[in-house]
């Protein structure tokens, strides 16, 4: 397996793309409950492979990925070729609390109200092996897909100026 098997629960909720899967690899519903009493191997390994295959898709797709502590933001511009992070550090006000869900509007907000020292910081790298696995273990790290990249955008028209 390339990333890790999808639980119970995420496999429940793709539970008809799941049967689609195994219909594609000529198993049976039949089949399917046989195999599941008789060759839990064999199960493991369908659903490692259709673990991996939800996962390549995801991250095929996945352009924004958010990190965020109590003081520091850090987004990221997943690109084909590199990753490109926009970072948001603020020095000083304990009051600020990034890690709650906020959206980007509200957390500029909250940093202009607080009066605090703000940095702004970007860099960039290209992926070093499989992109996908590297997106991977950033998610395993903590990062979160952001659906817009609504946070990035603000930073990164924020550094331009």
């Amino acid at each position: 397996m390339k990333y890790r098997r999808l639980n119970e629960a995420e496999l429940k909720d793709l539970e008809q793309d799941f049967i689609r899967f195994l219909a594609s690899n000529q198993v049976t519903a039949d089949d399917w409950e046989k195999l599941k009493d008789s060759n839990a191997e064999q199960v493991d390994g369908l659903i490692g492979l259709f673990s991996d295959q939800v996962f390549d898709k995801v991250f095929d797709k996945l352009e924004y990925l958010e990190y965020k502590t109590v003081n520091d933001i850090k987004t990221f511009h997943c690109q084909k070729e590199k990753i490109v992070m926009m970072g948001l550090f603020v020095e000083g006000n304990t009051q600020i609390n990034f890690a709650q869900n906020q959206s980007a509007e509200e957390i500029m907000q909250t940093v202009k109200a607080s009066g605090s020292a703000v940095k702004i910081y970007t860099a960039e790298k290209t992926y070093k092996g499989d992109r996908n696995q590297e997106l991977f273990k950033m998610m395993e790290n903590g990062c979160l897909i952001s659906q817009d990249g609504s946070l990035y955008k603000t930073l990164f028209s924020l550094k331009g100026q």
